[in-house]
């Protein structure tokens, strides 16, 4: 009996809320200090007809970094109590996702929606679904196209494009 119980609390482990409230306190925190420092950038003061562009973001700063402090020293405050955010295993599952997504996303700015669509859909095929190759290239490569069809000829919506599209002219 004692075995598997050790087991389950092995499998239990991962990181704690009161971690968890404090990283994105401050991931908070920092993304209204980059709003606060843009806003400055561009004028945040009032101009001779009014607000200036980054007026008004500059106090959405304001208010966004200063309630992520107070969330961060709250969380930095609460005792530790043990109780944990998330599992290992459950936190896995959800960066698996999230990671090629990121990637997805980045690439985007040198392949081009279309390219790096085919890229994202035929990756999460092979690596999630376990799909064949033939499937996984008639699937990623048939969305792609469509969608180019759909945004670029026949709505006329231009989405970023990469060298491949370059290569054909668009």
């Amino acid at each position: 009996m004692m075995e598997s119980k050790e087991a389950g609390d092995a499998e239990a482990r991962g990181p704690s809320t009161r971690m968890v409230d404090a990283v994105v306190a401050l991931i908070m925190a920092a993304l209204g200090a980059v709003v606060i420092v843009s806003s400055l950038q561009i004028g945040a003061g009032w101009g001779d007809d009014g607000p200036r562009s980054g007026y008004f973001p500059f106090y959405i700063g304001i208010l966004i970094t200063g309630s992520s402090l107070v969330n961060f020293v709250l969380a930095l405050r609460r005792p530790p109590d043990g109780d944990i955010f998330v599992e290992y295993s459950k936190l896995r599952l959800v960066l698996a996702v999230l990671i090629p997504s990121i990637v997805y996303v980045f690439a985007i700015r040198w392949l081009g929606i279309y390219v790096a669509s085919a890229l994202f859909i035929a990756a999460f095929m092979r690596w999630q679904g376990r799909f064949g190759w033939a499937k996984l290239f008639v699937v990623a490569i048939g969305v792609s196209i469509s969608l180019f069809l759909l945004f670029d000829i026949w709505f006329k919506v231009a989405l970023p494009k990469g060298p491949l599209e370059a290569m054909f002219g668009y």
